[in-house]
């Protein structure tokens, strides 16, 4: 199979369409606009729906209806944006429809900025949305990982009719690294979705509902979508363990971060003989709580380092329960930080 060098955003776009999504919905917003472009000069290509919606709000409904119709379904936006998607992110819980919504994070709050950035963690992994549902949440931390991230994002959402959050900062959206993608997927070979809104055509009345007046009901439908996500969290859970073994101390990072932490890990390790290790959440939810709590039986020290003025570190310190000390280092707002930086913070924790 021949490598393709490529961006983040257009390997999402390829992969999404070789993956059988049929229906984009969007608007363009820095710095995540050459996905959209990407799909508007390809989905016609292969008898899907491309429309540049006037609004995100517009964008998220639209994913909505064609999700209901059953059609793989995906939108894309960038921090400001993905927040007004929110409430069509529980409207998809509620419905239990399957879609795929990508954040290419930039720097915020507010209109922020168009660098790379950290800083959605809460709205993704806390649902951003009302009501009691969850959102699977991605974070590949290659090109290579958003090609086979997109795939498995449509994957997750139709096995458990839910939408998926494919979360990456503007950087990982930018760069380019040759990838190989899947094999195309014809959406005729897909399982066949019983549910789905598709014309009555002789056969009984279906319908979707998220408006449940009878509390009773609602109180059921909640708990049904609770046992959902605990099968999501036992099932796919997914992280990268690197250097765990020996370490005295543990660096949690994802995404671009966790590139950026290998590299001052290797240092350390190869020049100067510390035994250190990272783990790498690739779903942030469901967050890799367990092996956290596994390796503080012997590891004292864990090192949250982030894009952010920390939001990761909360899921890091539940995940420990106490067991061990939780360090915390980022650089919100678009600063990248460099690998040397994060070395002086690592060799610092190592040796105090």
């Amino acid at each position: 199979m021949n490598k393709i060098l490529m961006s983040g955003n257009h390997t999402a776009a390829e992969a999404a369409i070789r993956a059988g999504c049929r229906a984009y919905f969007g608007y363009p917003i820095t710095p995540q606009n050459e996905l959209g472009e990407y799909m508007a000069e390809h989905m016609r290509k292969i008898g899907g729906a491309f429309i540049q919606s006037e609004s995100e709000l517009a964008a998220i409904n639209m994913v909505v209806g064609a999700a209901a119709a059953g059609v793989r379904a995906m939108t894309s936006s960038s921090s400001p944006g993905i927040s007004l998607k929110q409430e069509g992110l529980s409207f998809l819980s509620g419905f239990e429809l399957p879609a795929v919504i990508v954040n290419i994070m930039r720097g915020g709050p507010g209109m922020g900025n168009i660098a790379p950035a950290q800083g959605d963690y809460f709205q993704a992994t806390r649902g951003g949305g009302h009501g009691d549902y969850r959102t699977p949440v991605i974070a590949p931390g290659s090109i290579q990982e958003i090609a086979d991230m997109t795939f498995l994002a449509f994957d997750i959402a139709d096995r458990y009719r839910t939408p998926v959050m494919l979360l990456a900062d503007g950087m990982m959206g930018q760069i380019k690294e040759p990838v190989i993608f899947p094999d195309f997927i014809d959406p005729q070979t897909l399982p066949k979705k019983e549910w789905a809104l598709t014309g009555r055509g002789g056969k009984e009345s279906r319908y979707l509902a998220s408006l449940i007046l009878d509390s009773n009901k609602m109180e059921q439908h909640n708990w049904n979508l609770f046992k959902k996500y605990e099968a999501i969290t036992a099932n796919e859970t997914r992280y990268e363990s690197y250097h765990t073994e020996d370490a005295d101390v543990i660096v949690v990072a994802y995404g671009t971060t966790a590139r950026i932490a290998k590299g001052a890990i290797n240092q350390l390790r190869e020049e100067e003989g510390l035994s250190v290790g990272l783990i790498r959440p690739i779903t942030l939810w469901p967050f890799p709580s367990e092996i956290l709590y596994t390796l503080a039986k012997d590891v004292k020290k864990f090192i949250a380092l982030e894009m952010s003025t920390g939001q990761m570190v909360e899921d890091v310190r539940l995940a420990l329960d106490g067991r061990a000390q939780t360090l915390f280092y980022g650089r919100p707002g678009g600063i990248i930080p460099e690998p040397d930086e994060f070395a002086h913070v690592i060799r610092d924790a190592v040796k105090s």
